[in-house]
């Protein structure tokens, strides 16, 4: 359980990834690759969300609290509670407005959908980009 920190990093590093392939197929007019790539890049973050509760119970569980504590110092707190509120923040919206979206591309609703991805597709990619930020400083970098 000590690795799904590490694990949720990757899978938002791989939304990441799929988030941007995913609008440069749009961009071209590459409808099909760009419904699988946003099709797997709603999986991933689906499996993050899976990965990312089960961590958050293990860590109640084991500890008694449900957050990993910063250890950073300084400006550096700053920062990192910027960076955090801002995520949770948004997070919070991502499983509703990618939902939307993604049926809307589906069932073809096109210029609803192209409405809501101008809004839907830079809180996802903050929100993945963020993600992986926190797990660094929470990690990695400050310990």
């Amino acid at each position: 359980m000590d690795e799904l920190p590490a694990l949720n990093a990757i899978l938002n590093a791989i939304s990441i990834v799929l988030l941007t392939v995913g609008l440069q197929f749009i961009k071209r007019r590459q409808i099909e690759r760009h419904r699988m790539t946003m099709i797997i890049a709603f999986c991933v973050s689906v499996l993050f969300l899976v990965f990312y509760l089960l961590h958050k119970w293990w860590l109640h569980e084991t500890t008694g609290s449900w957050n990993t504590t910063f250890k950073g110092q300084g400006a550096w707190r700053f920062v990192y509670f910027g960076i955090l509120i801002s995520h949770v923040i948004l997070a919070a919206t991502v499983p509703f407005l990618a939902s939307i979206t993604l049926f809307r591309g589906l069932k073809r609703m096109d210029a609803r959908h192209r409405k809501i991805a101008k809004i839907t597709y830079p809180i996802w990619l903050y929100v993945s980009v963020t993600g992986v930020l926190v797990y660094f400083m929470l990690y990695r970098w400050f310990l």
